[in-house]
């Protein structure tokens, strides 16, 4: 091993440790559920704001999204551009209502137990709802899993044994991040996450801006684009053209649909239910609209300006490592500019890690709290609780541990499927439920459950005849699922709602007294 590599160890050991020196801290402050899957409802602006976005912004952020635009250059600026506006509306139209609502509605604690309690399933909601996240929170695990294995794998492996080297970062990634997630529970995992989210931002923002200055004094941006293969400039960082086509509608409209997932992330929504006050989520909103603006600005520019930076050109496979890879070129020659380069990757290590935490005890929490105690044992104790909800995170983190063996697996596949799935199911559920008060419980579970099917059949059911065999309809089609599956599970909760029995007298004046 290196003396580069040896440096770059030491700050990732020292990042780690102190994260889960974070967990043990609050390990002794968690003493029932609500303080393990909500904090107490006691995160202030800040930590709520930079949680919300750290545990949303996961590798795909600073792997994923910048892989692609290396790869096909301002095509792929349409989903940059629809998550800011979703980001956007969920702060401004669900963030406040869904705070008061939880509260009001039997103090749900979860996603799935404010469905079942909104709408008097007797449970039903909070069964499937529990399934849907089980689910996708597996695949959506992957993708951190995968993202901090190819981090490990990029720096410390080679041709030769890179498929080992990823195993061990894998197993690394999987260990600290369950770690400290068992520990402290949703107080670590949102301190950490404040942590992790001003880190990304630093490093992400840092790369571009130092890659640029170097290129400015080595021939300009556009000589070197050409250098590596990019004959057409103008194409490259044309947003209506991806490669050098034009951009399709469908192209557009699929990245346009990325933004209605929010309204149906169960770990960025739990974030809202958590906040102190409703007076501490307009200031949260701010942040957060800041920091995604910036983190997307960023990572645009890191995906453009490394096609022109890095000397070695990089394929599909590798298209995922173009900051791992600008960071070891920019930062070399000496101790300190090595050991900053280690903490710019471990901003990387940050991003991976502080969704994987959340979306594991978001699992947890409904499996636990919806399952177990909602369904199975009502009259379970806390403790007992909270060793299920412990032992689910262990059992998820297996799962999405074995789907995140394979190394040539996309990070940005992962999340785009994983992201689709919470999207359709929940995202109409989550709008309609705060927003229209006709709406019941027979069209929830309608639209949950078409809007999970659709994704399914979409992206993994081959029914399409082409010439190379059968294809899903997404891939013959290119149009994504959550394009489709959103309208769908809207429509169908919608129709659900109006044929079958108006919600009860209780229903309607709880959701009055929220309005």
């Amino acid at each position: 091993m290196t003396s580069t590599n040896i440096i770059i160890l030491c700050a990732f050991a020292f990042y780690m440790c102190v994260m889960i020196a974070i967990g043990a801290f609050y390990s002794k402050s968690t003493k029932n559920n609500e303080d393990y899957f909500l904090g107490g409802r006691g995160l202030g602006a800040w930590t709520a704001a930079i949680s919300a976005e750290a545990s949303d912004m996961s590798g795909w952020l600073l792997m994923g999204l910048p892989g692609a635009f290396y790869l096909t250059g301002s095509g792929d600026i349409w989903i940059a551009i629809g998550l800011l506006i979703g980001t956007i509306l969920n702060w401004i139209f669900v963030s406040k209502r869904l705070r008061r609502y939880t509260i009001k509605a039997e103090n749900s604690l979860t996603i799935p137990s404010f469905f079942d309690n909104r709408f008097k399933s007797n449970g039903v909601l909070k069964v499937v709802s529990a399934i849907i996240i089980a689910i996708f929170f597996s695949v959506y695990t992957a993708s951190a899993f995968s993202s901090g294995a190819k981090l490990f794998a990029t720096l410390f492996g080679d041709g030769k044994n890179f498929e080992n080297v990823y195993l061990i970062g894998l197993i690394i990634a999987a260990v600290v991040i369950l770690v400290y997630t068992l520990l402290g529970g949703f107080k670590a995992v949102c301190t950490t996450d404040l942590i992790q989210g001003m880190l990304m931002l630093v490093a992400i923002m840092s790369v571009p801006i130092i890659a640029y200055a170097i290129l400015s004094g080595n021939g300009g941006f556009g000589a070197n684009l050409a250098k590596n293969g990019i004959t057409d400039v103008a194409s490259f960082v044309n947003p209506m053209t991806v490669g050098d086509q034009p951009i399709s509608w469908t192209g557009i409209v699929s990245g346009l649909a990325w933004g209605l997932g929010y309204f149906g992330m169960p770990h960025i929504l739990v974030r809202f239910m958590a906040v102190k006050s409703e007076k501490e989520i307009k200031k949260s909103g701010t942040i957060a609209i800041i920091w995604v603006t910036l983190a997307f600005i960023a990572s645009f520019f890191i995906g453009i300006l490394g096609r022109a930076f890095l000397t070695s050109e990089l394929d599909s496979t590798t298209s995922e490592t173009v900051l791992i890879r600008m960071i070891q070129q920019i930062f070399t020659d000496n101790f300190v500019l090595i050991f900053i380069g280690g903490i710019f990757l471990c901003g990387i290590l940050a991003a991976i890690m502080s969704t994987a935490d959340s979306q594991l005890l978001v699992t947890a929490s409904a499996i636990s709290e919806d399952m177990y105690k909602g369904v199975i044992n009502k009259k379970a104790e806390e403790k007992k609780s909270l060793l299920v909800g412990r032992i689910a995170v262990l059992i998820i983190a297996v799962i999405a541990f074995v789907i995140a063996l394979d190394p040539k697996s996309s990070i940005m596949g992962l999340v785009s499927d994983a992201w689709a799935g919470f999207g359709a199911a929940f995202g109409p559920v989550v709008l309609l439920a705060l927003f229209w008060k006709r709406s019941n419980a027979a069209g929830a579970l309608a639209g949950m459950i078409s809007g999970a099917l659709t994704v399914i059949v979409w992206d993994y059911i081959p029914m399409i005849g082409t010439a190379d065999g059968l294809a899903t309809i997404g891939g013959s089609t290119g149009l994504y699922s959550l394009a489709v599956g959103f309208p769908v599970a809207l429509v169908v909760m919608i129709i659900v709602s109006l044929i079958t029995k108006k919600p009860s007298d209780e229903i309607v004046k709880e959701f009055e007294s929220v309005a």
